[in-house]
């Protein structure tokens, strides 16, 4: 499975940083890619995992991100927004995330974010090098939609 350079009708998975930027309007991401996400909204095919939930609480707790609210109140209203649906962390996921073949770097978040994308038969988007990477091979399709 390949790294997309172009998304169409895809059911996409926001890496925890993407998700966070999508919303905010970050100039880190593309405007093609600001586009696709605004498309996928309208067809209810945008997921976020339940563990970007918790690595956000947790990178406001460390104080490595802020955010104008509090960040329960911005998960509950970030996940309001029609066509994003919180996608939980099955039994399944969890152990497809011990699985995955081949070299994987051992962030358990990611690892998680990388089976749920598998699991869901959904493009995994993130910018994160060693997801991408990974992605260069048969397992996960990925798309990186930041700027280069």
């Amino acid at each position: 499975m390949p790294i997309l350079k172009e998304l169409k009708k895809h059911k996409l998975l926001l890496d925890t940083h993407v998700w966070i930027w999508s919303l905010l309007g970050s100039k880190q991401l593309s405007k093609s890619f600001q586009k696709v996400f605004e498309q996928a909204l309208k067809v209810d095919a945008v997921l976020i995992s339940s563990m970007s939930v918790w690595e956000l609480g947790m990178l406001v707790e460390k104080k490595r991100i802020k955010i104008d609210m509090d960040v329960l109140d911005w998960v509950k209203q970030a996940l309001d927004t029609p066509g994003m649906q919180l996608c939980p962390i099955t039994p399944r996921i969890a152990i497809q995330s011990t699985r995955l073949v081949g070299e994987v770097h051992g962030d358990p978040i990611d690892r998680l974010l990388m089976a749920t994308a598998s699991e869901e038969n959904a493009i995994l988007v993130t910018c994160d090098k060693k997801m991408l990477k990974y992605a260069t091979g048969k397992f996960l399709s990925a798309h990186n939609p930041c700027k280069k």
